[in-house]
C-alpha cells in the first residue's frame, strides 16, 4: 500500500483533564477514497474531523498528513477544507462572493478567482447562480455552494460534517449520490461524518464504526455489514436478530436449543458466542421446511417488503423481511441458510478477529 495522506497514531483527546473523548486511536486513510466516520452523537467522530482539519489538537498522540507530523500545524496552512453542518455561508454575500471569499483571502488574481468560482459551480451544476442571493437558495442548492466554496480551493482532502442532516429524505437521498459522483470525479479524498448508517453504506468505500472514543471496526460497507465484530456493530448497522449461542465445534454452533451447520470457525470447542442473523435473510415457509418454529405476532408494510415480527416456542422474537404477506398468529417453519449465520465471539477485537477470518480463509 502507497503512503496514506492522512495517519493517526496512537491520538487521545481529552478535556477538562479526565474526560476521554478518543481513546488511543489508530488508523491510516488512503487518497482517492470515500471514507465515512460512522457512530452516535457524543461517541467522538466530529473530534476526529476537528483534528484533521486543525480546529482542535490530540491531547496524546501524532497526526501525519502524507507523512509529515501537523500537530501544531494552523487550520489554513492544510490542504484540506471542511463542509459543515449549517454550510456556514455568508448571508450577505451572494452565491460568487461565498465561493470566492477563500480564494480572495489567498489573494489570487481576480480573473484566477473568476475561473476557479466558474469551475466550482459547473462541478456542482450550478452554472448561472453566480449572483443569486443564499437566502434565495434551497437547502440543497446551498449545501451545493459549501461544496463548491471548499472544492475552489483544491483541497487535497474534503472534511463533511453531516452536511445531509437538514434535508428532507428524497433530497437527502438525492445528494448522496451526487456527493458520490462528485468524489469519483475529483478524484479526491472524502470524510464524511453521519449517525445514519444507511447513508454510510450507500456512500462509503470504508466505514470506520465510531463508539465511546474508539473506532470498534473498520471495513467496507459490504465488511461490516456481513461480518460485524461485536453485538454494537451488528446492532448498530442494519437490523439484526442477536441471539446467544454456543460454538460446538467448527461449522457447527448450537441456538435457540438446536444445533446448525454454519461456515464460522477458528474458536474454541463449547465457546459462548453470539449469533447474527439479519432479517432479510430468514424465510418464512412451512412447519416441514422450518429449521425453527415461530408464530407471527405482527407486520409491518415498509413499501418494498413486509417486516414480520415472529417468536419461536422458546419466546425469541424474530424479525423477518419478505416480499410476502404474512397472517397474523399463524404458525409457520422458520428457515435460513448456513451462510446466514454470522458467529461472533464475545470482547473480540478487531485485530484477533482478522487474524481468525485469514486462517479459515487460507
Amino acid at each position: 500500500m502507497k503512503q496514506p495522506i492522512i495517519s493517526f497514531k496512537n491520538v487521545m483527546k481529552t478535556y477538562d483533564g479526565d474526560v476521554k473523548v478518543l481513546k488511543n486511536i489508530s488508523f491510516d486513510i488512503e487518497e482517492g477514497k470515500f471514507y465515512t466516520l460512522l457512530g452516535p452523537s457524543g461517541c467522538g467522530k466530529t473530534t476526529i474531523l476537528r483534528m484533521i482539519a486543525g480546529f482542535s489538537e490530540p491531547t496524546k498522540g501524532d497526526i501525519y498528513f502524507e507523512g509529515k507530523r501537523i500537530n501544531e500545524i494552523s487550520s489554513n496552512k492544510r490542504q484540506v477544507n471542511t463542509v459543515f453542518q449549517d454550510y456556514a455561508l455568508f448571508p450577505h454575500m451572494n452565491v460568487f462572493e461565498n465561493i470566492a471569499f477563500g480564494l480572495k483571502v489567498k489573494h489570487l488574481p481576480k480573473k484566477q478567482i473568476e475561473q476557479k468560482v466558474k469551475e466550482a459551480l459547473k462541478m456542482v451544476r450550478l452554472d448561472g447562480y453566480e449572483k443569486r442571493g443564499i437566502n434565495e437558495m434551497s437547502g440543497g442548492q446551498k449545501q451545493r455552494v459549501a461544496i463548491a466554496r471548499a472544492i475552489a480551493n483544491e483541497p487535497k482532502v474534503l472534511l463533511l460534517d453531516e452536511p445531509l442532516s437538514a434535508l428532507d429524505h428524497k433530497l437527502r437521498t438525492d445528494m448522496q449520490y451526487e456527493l458520490r459522483e462528485l468524489q469519483q470525479r475529483l478524484g479526491i479524498t472524502f470524510i464524511f461524518v453521519t449517525h445514519d448508517q444507511e447513508e454510510a453504506l450507500a456512500m462509503s468505500d470504508e466505514i470506520f464504526v465510531v463508539n465511546d472514543g474508539l473506532i470498534v471496526q473498520s471495513g467496507t460497507p459490504v465488511d461490516i455489514y456481513d461480518e460485524p465484530i461485536n453485538h454494537y456493530v451488528a446492532d448498530f448497522i442494519g437490523e439484526s436478530n442477536i441471539v446467544d449461542g454456543v460454538m460446538i465445534k467448527d461449522e457447527l454452533v448450537e441456538f435457540v436449543g438446536h444445533q446448525f451447520t454454519c461456515v464460522d470457525s477458528g474458536m474454541r470447542s463449547n465457546e459462548p458466542v453470539e449469533v447474527v442473523l439479519r432479517p432479510e435473510d430468514l424465510t418464512l415457509t412451512d412447519l416441514a421446511h422450518g429449521k425453527l418454529q415461530v408464530k407471527v405476532d405482527t407486520q409491518l408494510f415498509r413499501g418494498v417488503y413486509y417486516e414480520i415480527i415472529c417468536y419461536d416456542e422458546a419466546g425469541n422474537e424474530w424479525m423477518v423481511h419478505s416480499t410476502r404477506k404474512s397472517v397474523p398468529q399463524t404458525v409457520c417453519g422458520l428457515d435460513f441458510e448456513p451462510e446466514a449465520i454470522h458467529v461472533m465471539r464475545f470482547n473480540e477485537s478487531e485485530e484477533d478477529f482478522d487474524a481468525r477470518l485469514e486462517s479459515y480463509e487460507e
